[in-house]
């Protein structure tokens, strides 16, 4: 993998999606996974955040929510110079079609990945079904 993925997010979503991923994609070594937990405050994540960075020559970031504390803490990064790839609003989609995209050498444009998913799946099946009608 070219460059590592991070994955940050308030509690353990960014652990278990990791997981999750790996179940389909088997294990992964160039994902890192950052968990802001209850009990942590601003500094004590970009603490947790810089010790797991620290040595990765390349990497991207996704956060879970635009506006909250993970992505807050690495924007502030960027804010200070630091040449840091960001995109919030992580799904898993976004993680497969980043590991799709190492393996194959191609590149995604990962918020249009991440909303090509968001389906209403009951419109999907009424207009199949409609379909079978004709």
């Amino acid at each position: 993998m070219a460059k590592d993925l991070i994955l940050v997010s308030h509690g353990r979503f960014c652990e278990e999606l990791k997981k999750s991923v790996e179940m389909i994609m088997g294990p992964q070594d160039g994902i890192h996974a950052v968990a802001l937990l209850p009990e942590d405050g601003p500094e004590d994540f970009q603490v947790k955040f810089n010790e797991t960075t620290k040595g990765l020559e390349e990497y991207i970031v996704f956060a879970d929510l635009l506006g909250g504390t993970p992505c807050n803490v690495v924007s502030r990064l960027i804010m200070e110079g630091q040449d840091i790839e960001l995109y919030a609003g992580m799904n898993m989609p976004m993680v497969i079609a980043y590991l799709n995209d190492a393996l194959t050498g191609t590149s995604t444009n990962y918020p249009e990945k991440a909303s090509e998913y968001i389906v209403d799946v009951k419109a999907v099946l009424a207009g199949m079904l409609s379909d079978e009608d004709e």
